[in-house]
Order: C-alpha cells, then structure tokens, then sequence
C-alpha cells in the first residue's frame, strides 16, 4: 500500500462504489449534488466533460433513461459500458470538432469533473483546474440550452472568486457545493449553474 499518497487508500466511498459496479468512488460526488440541485432528469440530454473511468457517466445515464441522451469525452478508455442512449468518444473534449457537441445540442446539463494531472505545485495545479474549468464553462455557454444546467469542479485558488463570476454571469443561479466525498485533504469544489441565460444573438 502506498502510505503517502492518502487518495491510494481505499474508503466507504470507495468500497461502496466497487459493490455497487462503479468504477470509481466520485460517483458519490454526483448523486449528491444531483440530490441537493435536483439536475439530472428524465429525457435530458448531456453532456459529461473527462468522462473517465465512467462513473459519472453510469449514474448519469441511469437518471437519464433511455429518452435521453448521454455524450461521454475522455483522452482515456472507459472502465465500463454504457447503455445503447450513450455515446462515447475518445478524445480532447476541447480539441474535439464542434460537429460532435452540436449533433446532440442543445444540452440540458454539462458535466464537468475535469481536473489536471498535478504536479504537487499548489498554485500551478489552482491555475490549471481554473483553465479547464473556464474551458467546460464554454462548452455550457455555447452549446447548453436555454435554462440549463452546468455542474463544474474546481481547485479554490486566487482565481476561484473570477471563475465563480463567469457562472453568475451564465446563469440565473450559481452555488458551491462540496460533497462529503470529497477528500479532507482536497481543495476541489463543485460550483453549479441552473437556469442558463438566453444569450444574445452575435
């Protein structure tokens, strides 16, 4: 077992996760925050941004059903298999060609538990969550419906307060929650965005 690295060690997260079939514990993270916002319903459309192992995608789709519509992005292979309503597709979700958001789009939420590879440098891994957490941000405000919603992670850092501000200027309605799955030692935080603005023409 690798003692210095905390996110190694197996939980009741983590335990309860791999009973249940997912491949990944941040599952927990997800329905969480679906249970307090209330965003994932029936014959939604969505969209889930580093989609990778697919645990977010699984609970996703199961809320979904099959009415809706699941587009899963990740550089890496999944760890499971999603039902006939999901797509997946191995790729840069910012590198990916827009024909594949808009074939699906409008989305009724964008998923994002997008987070860089860490380099042990506080500042530098604030910095590049805020990068890619602005980058999902887009993706919400381009191809997410009116009155839509967007569920985003982020390291809290220096830039933390501009990032919040771009969601409030986004969306009707914007709040922080932190899951009890979150890691004592993590820094991440999830800001959420309901009620998509209409956005003006041009």
């Amino acid at each position: 077992m690798n003692r210095s690295n905390p996110y190694k060690r197996p939980d009741r997260f983590t335990e309860a996760a791999k009973k249940a079939g997912y491949p990944a514990r941040s599952v927990y993270k997800l329905e969480e925050i679906d249970r307090r916002a209330r965003i994932l319903r029936r014959g939604h459309r969505v969209v889930d941004l580093g989609a990778a192992p697919g645990s977010w995608a699984m609970y996703a789709s199961e809320k979904i059903g099959q009415s809706g519509h699941l587009l899963a992005i990740d550089r890496d292979e999944l760890r499971t298999t999603l039902p006939a309503w999901c797509q997946f597709v191995q790729a840069d979700c910012f590198a990916l060609e827009a024909a594949y958001y808009t074939e699906f789009a409008p989305f009724d939420v964008v998923l994002s538990d997008l987070a860089p590879n860490t380099t042990g440098n506080r500042f530098t891994d604030q910095a590049r969550s805020t990068e890619l957490f602005l980058h999902a941000l887009e993706v919400a405000r381009v191809h997410g419906a009116p009155g839509s919603s967007f569920v985003g992670k982020i390291f809290m850092g220096e830039d933390f307060p501009a990032a919040r501000g771009e969601v409030r200027k986004l969306y009707e309605h914007e709040r922080l929650i932190r899951p009890e799955g979150t890691r004592a030692i993590s820094f991440e935080i999830f800001v959420i965005g309901q009620k998509k603005r209409v956005q003006p023409l041009g």
